[in-house]
């Protein structure tokens, strides 16, 4: 990574709102909708609807302030616990949850959720079933080997992540070593969700062009069965749209548990 030109998540951060509105909003010329929306929330709703993946206790641990992955979730885990590394994120999401005046508009997520799931009448439960679901929102430091020092959470029975070990990991070893502190939240029998991009370098996030580690899913399948993970899915969405914002090659998604 070249530190001249691309700025370190945890360490410089990025404009949260910025990434919401240009990456997870309802602008009809939004670029990567199909993948930043629509592919994980398909992916999310076909696992959980297997009924495997539930329980009591869900901890999301997601790069900037991006609830829409949860949705499907608040249907079968009764808490979720969201850990974040930057008070602008946290403040963002807080907004959302206590509707307050300027708080990101989630509505259209409603519209994806009826094409996955076909009940129209629960859509419009869906943001007060996932606000209750939310009980907690810890800021996090990813330099500790307990993500929560000095509070220790109790294991989940799932954990998920979208975007953080991308954003987070300067090189492989490291994505391994942040990736053993996920998994430390988790149950011995629990499952693991990870959603992110392959063979990406940046994103852009306004001006700022935002480090992300470039990798491929050979790499990510080997880390996860090297950890004791056995697989259960992995799909990948290839890149349909071409723009400067990102050098993105497509998305994946995984699920996983300990063999």
């Amino acid at each position: 990574m070249d530190s001249s030109t691309h700025k370190f998540y945890p360490e410089h951060g990025f404009d949260s709102r910025e990434l919401l509105e240009t990456y997870f909003s309802n602008k009809p010329d939004m670029a990567f909708g199909d993948t930043s929306i629509k592919f994980p929330m398909e992916c999310l709703h076909r696992a959980f609807s297997e009924g495997h993946i539930k329980g009591d206790f869900l901890i999301d641990i997601s790069y900037g302030s991006i609830i829409h992955h949860l949705y499907t979730a608040s249907g079968y885990f009764k808490q979720i616990l969201v850990l974040k590394c930057s008070e602008q994120c946290i403040m963002e999401l807080n907004k959302w949850i206590n509707t307050r005046t300027g708080a990101f508009d989630w509505s259209h997520i409603k519209e994806y959720i009826k094409c996955t799931e076909g009940n129209s009448d629960q859509c419009q439960d869906k943001d007060m079933t996932l606000k209750m679901a939310i009980t907690k929102i810890i800021k996090c430091d990813i330099d500790n080997e307990n993500l929560t020092d000095p509070e220790v959470l109790p294991p989940a029975d799932c954990v998920i992540s979208t975007g953080m070990l991308d954003t987070i990991s300067k090189d492989q070893d490291d994505y391994i070593n942040n990736l053993r502190k996920f998994v430390k939240l988790l149950k011995p029998e629990g499952y693991l969700i990870l959603l992110g991009a392959l063979n990406t370098s940046y994103i852009m996030v306004g001006q700022d062009k935002v480090h992300v580690l470039r990798y491929d899913e050979k790499f990510a399948r080997k880390v996860l069965t090297d950890e004791g993970f056995v697989i259960d899915h992995c799909v990948v969405h290839k890149k349909t749209t071409d723009s400067d914002l990102s050098d993105y090659e497509g998305a994946m998604f995984i699920t996983a548990h300990r063999g």
